[in-house]
């Protein structure tokens, strides 16, 4: 007897999208990918969604200044604040007290418009700074009592500390280690607990590596023994409902073996510093003066499709809105009435300037 289920394409994979759905912080996507936020909402976008449930992202470190801090920080904080497993490894001897610079999520205009005071909150005659304890039993419900699929986050406000004190969170300092095997099995168990069922995913989690080949670890001049280690997680993500974010400074590594780690990356991308002083440059771009840096996405995943993602843009500038949240705008060319460009998330041209006028040649 013939069977009823329809047949797929070629290039198909059958995989269940009901269950991926109730996930808490996993948006589906095109031909069966899913996506965690990068906690940043341009980048998000840029990406076409965020980051490839079960890819490897890189990021390049600039050795100037420490950018891909802000990239790991949200990266960290979103998956915090939808209680998702973390793993958190970085060459410092005290990985966790990282997690107390993380940044808080700024309120949404509907939360604001739900925290002006009720007649019965003016009724109770308390003292203020009592205020504080009904509010952090509400932060963890946002619009409807779902938490956002990507926040934005207020970068001078750490996030709360019962966030990531739960037995979820767990932190591993490379100093002290001789090699990446600790590491490697740290990251075989956290990939363990969030596997995939029969092909469903029933939890997704987040690895950040910060700095990976830095001076400080005891292997930062094994090339082989590292390459190896990424080569291992990529397969571990792979296979599980995770996301890997590595960090590195690619200075460290020798141009041979620096080709193979962007050719292992499933998302490559690289943040750069921008001179104080450079005349030239502030002449050409437009809001010069608020950049923090500039941040190049090298390549997007492309997983379940032969398909190629073809960006409007590579480059963008990163800037802080109103020294608060991090925001992604494309490099606008300067015009002659100095006009500010936006976010790449409010607008869908490369143009800064609104004003039409006669062309002069």
């Amino acid at each position: 007897m013939a069977s009823s289920r329809p047949r797929g394409g070629s290039f198909s994979r059958n995989i269940s999208s009901a269950a991926t759905a109730q996930i808490p912080g996993v948006k589906l996507g095109p031909n069966g990918t899913s996506f965690l936020s990068s906690g940043i909402p341009d980048l998000d976008q840029i990406l076409g969604g965020g980051f490839t449930l079960g890819s490897l992202v890189m990021v390049m470190e600039d050795p100037e200044a420490p950018h891909h801090m802000l990239l790991l920080r949200n990266f960290m904080s979103q998956g915090l604040i939808h209680k998702q497993p973390l793993l958190y490894a970085s060459p410092e001897r005290d990985p966790r007290g990282f997690l107390g610079t993380l940044p808080s999520p700024m309120a949404s205009k509907e939360e604001k418009s739900n925290e002006r005071p009720s007649e019965q909150d003016a009724n109770l005659r308390i003292a203020w700074q009592y205020k504080k304890y009904f509010g952090e039993q509400n932060s963890e419900v946002q619009r409807g009592g779902k938490a956002e699929y990507c926040n934005d986050f207020d970068l001078r406000k750490p996030l709360e500390r019962h966030f990531y004190s739960g037995q979820r969170v767990d932190c591993i300092s490379l100093r002290d280690s001789p090699n990446l095997v600790p590491l490697l099995e740290r990251c075989s168990t956290f990939s363990a607990q969030i596997s995939k069922s029969d092909g469903n995913i029933t939890c997704a989690g987040r690895i950040a590596i910060q700095s990976l080949c830095s001076p400080q670890c005891d292997f930062f001049d094994k090339d082989w023994e590292m390459l190896s280690f990424i080569r291992s997680l990529k397969g571990m993500v792979r296979s599980s409902g995770a996301v890997a974010v590595i960090s590195f400074p690619p200075s460290l590594v020798s141009p041979a073996f620096l080709k193979r780690w962007q050719h292992l990356a499933d998302t490559l991308i690289s943040v750069k510093a921008i001179p104080d002083e450079d005349k030239e440059l502030a002449k050409l771009l437009t809001g010069y003066q608020d950049m923090l840096g500039l941040l190049s996405v090298h390549k997007v995943a492309r997983i379940n499709t032969q398909v190629p993602a073809i960006l409007e843009a590579t480059t963008f500038s990163m800037k802080l809105r109103k020294r608060r949240s991090l925001v992604l705008e494309c490099l606008n060319q300067a015009p002659v009435d100095g006009s500010s460009g936006s976010s790449y998330g409010t607008s869908g041209t490369c143009s800064g300037s609104s004003k039409t006028g006669n062309l002069d040649f």
